[in-house]
């Protein structure tokens, strides 16, 4: 998107970098956001500016825009563009010495993740430098959640802070097994062979699943759903570079291709405008909630987003089964809300049972799918099973509203459980 700098207010608010432009068309300065149209217009709102700041304002006549899926990719793509462009305003790359770099050496017996000043040929693996070591913090903070490694050269002979927030394995104590394995995925989420790498995951899982070592498969079940959760999906940046109306043309393909399979599979969508995504979250059946998260023609509509706290008594005697139908039939109260296109269920079988229960008791036809958790299968209405690949659009459309449930029904029951610990 290329906008005059006095059209700042009808940027998108979504993630991606921004490039502001002079009167003869140069890159002066490129940014990254959150929220691209709060941020930009900070620039144009705030009083407070630094004077490098206000003489930069004063010397922008162009915005352009380039959106995409996460802010890691936001993170990717400034750094590409920075050095490519080299804008006066943004911090030269003189000298790297001056940025974090990534330092891992597999060679180690027990590797670290280093941040580093200077990059040297010593064999070991170097990404970047960063131009924004905040940022850099900030990915390898997700990272880490996902695959613990040890952050200092000589680990003490003793377990350390970190072990106990489950962020460090301390290798050298416990003599973690995997621990290597779990350094070679971390390098190759920073290469950003992230189907490689899921492939990988996919099949040690199912490989603890046959030797019944359900805990270690669901580890690898919660490696994969926080790798999808946060990159949704992974383009490299230059793909962003080469089209920018890439962020949109992902939806759409999703969209398209999720109202394709349905109808494959005789699933009555008209269309997908509006998809509703229902979740329950509750621990022994105390603090029952359940969540309704919208998406809009594909985009998280959070405005729409209901949250609902459970009426019956499921005391020690949890059933998700009766919580589902309990939601549905409030929710179907509400003729005020916009009829979903899809209702979308955080479940197998038994739970779009239960739905299909409540719509036929109250009469309503409404398209219906489920998501199984363990292998990812949607559930249609007549629970028939699609099975599709990791790498479908339509499936990760289906699991970023599942997900997206999933995270605002736990944040509602633990706010419940946080208020009953206080009463």
């Amino acid at each position: 998107m290329l906008l005059p700098v006095s059209s700042y207010r009808l940027l998108p608010s979504y993630s991606g970098v921004y490039l502001f432009l002079d009167k003869d068309g140069k890159i002066i300065y490129v940014g990254k956001a959150k929220n691209l149209k709060n941020r930009v217009s900070s620039y144009f709102t705030n009083k407070d500016l630094g004077e490098k700041t206000r003489l930069l304002v004063t010397q922008i006549r162009r915005i352009k825009t380039v959106e995409v899926t996460s802010e890691i990719e936001a993170f990717l793509l400034e750094e590409r563009l920075i050095k490519k462009h080299k804008p006066h305003y943004n911090i030269k790359l003189l000298d790297d010495k001056r940025y974090p770099s990534l330092r891992i050496n597999y060679k180690d017996q027990y590797p670290s993740v280093l941040l580093v000043r200077k990059q040297l040929n010593d064999g070991a693996t170097y990404f970047g430098p960063y131009t924004s070591a905040t940022s850099l913090r900030t990915v390898l903070k997700l990272l880490r959640r996902i695959f613990p490694y040890q952050s200092v050269v000589k680990h003490p002979n003793k377990l350390c802070l970190y072990y106990h927030l489950g962020l460090c394995p301390c290798p050298s104590v416990s003599h973690t097994e995997n621990y290597k394995t779990n350094i070679r995925r971390v390098i190759r989420f920073l290469n950003g062979d992230k189907k490689i790498l899921l492939k990988e995951l996919l099949k040690e899982r199912g490989k603890e699943s046959l030797l019944e070592h359900f805990e270690a498969a669901s580890q690898i079940q919660k490696q994969i759903d926080a790798i999808n959760l946060i990159t949704s999906p992974v383009y490299k940046p230059f793909e962003y570079e080469l089209n920018p109306n890439l962020r949109s043309d992902v939806i759409d393909a999703s969209l398209d291709e999720l109202a394709g399979i349905l109808h494959q599979y005789k699933v009555p969508v008209k269309d997908l405008k509006r998809i509703e995504c229902y979740d329950i979250s509750n621990t022994s059946g105390i603090n029952a909630t359940a969540s309704m998260v919208v998406f809009t023609n594909g985009e998280k509509d959070s405005g729409s987003y209901r949250k609902f706290k459970i009426r019956g008594d499921y005391h020690n005697k949890p059933n998700d089964f009766a919580m589902l139908k309990e939601t549905l039939g409030r929710r179907l109260q509400h003729d005020e809300w916009p009829s979903p296109s899809l209702v979308v269920i955080d479940g197998g079988k038994g739970q779009v049972s239960a739905v299909k229960t409540i719509f036929s008791q109250l009469a309503v036809n409404i398209p219906l799918i489920g998501l199984a958790k363990r292998e990812e299968i949607i559930i249609t209405g007549d629970l028939k099973e699609i099975k599709l690949s990791h790498h479908s659009k339509a499936l990760q459309l289906v699991m970023r509203l599942r997900d997206e449930a999933h995270r605002f029904a736990i944040a509602y029951h633990k706010k419940l459980r946080s208020k009953a610990t206080y009463v």
